[in-house]
Parts: structure tokens; sequence; C-alpha cells
């Protein structure tokens, strides 16, 4: 297991990861840091706790947005490609019945 040293707010925090992860890690330590440092600009110092508190709310209430939001296009999706199937369907048939006209107009 890894072990590296983010910082939040100014503050430095040895945090352990995967092996692999570190990179991954450092990176969702920004967000969280620029989130808190938002939080801290917008409503002053509200103690560690706290304004770390009301960091993590407002990413989770980001993450479940774009949850609806990717649940709602998957919905979209789903709903694009059962009309492409039957209007697939449906031409397939069409080219099915001229088929059949043309081989009967070639037998005549």
């Amino acid at each position: 297991m890894a072990q590296i040293n983010i910082n939040v707010n100014g503050r430095p925090y040895a945090v352990g990861c995967e092996d692999g992860q570190e990179n991954h890690l450092m990176e969702l330590a920004r967000i969280f840091d620029r989130q808190v440092r938002q939080v801290s600009q917008d409503m002053g110092q509200l103690g560690e706790t706290r304004l770390f508190l009301m960091g993590s709310l407002l990413l989770a209430d980001e993450l479940m947005d774009l949850k609806t939001r990717l649940s709602a296009a998957q919905a979209e999706l789903a709903r694009a490609q059962s009309d492409h199937a039957r209007a697939e369907g449906r031409v397939v048939g069409a080219l099915e019945n001229a088929a059949k006209r043309i081989e009967k107009l070639a037998a005549e």
C-alpha cells in the first residue's frame, strides 16, 4: 500500500492508497481542496470539520446531479435505440415486400 501526502486548505494529510493509484488520489485531493477553498471563501473559515463537511456535501450534490443527468441520458439513448430498431424493422419489411413484388413482376 502506497502512502502519499495531500494538501487540503493549506494543511498536509498523509493518506494511504493502493499501489498505482497515487496520481488518481492526488487529483481527487486537488478537486476536494478547490471545493473546500471555495466554501471557505464563500462562507468564511468555519472550522476544519464543518468546512470539510460542507465541501463534501457540495461535491455529493454535484455527484447526485450528474448521476441524475446520466440516468436521463441513458434512458434517452435506450429510447433512441428502440426507435432505431423499430425503424430498421420497418425498412427491412418494406425491402422484403419490394423484393417479392420485383420477383413477381420478373416471373410474369
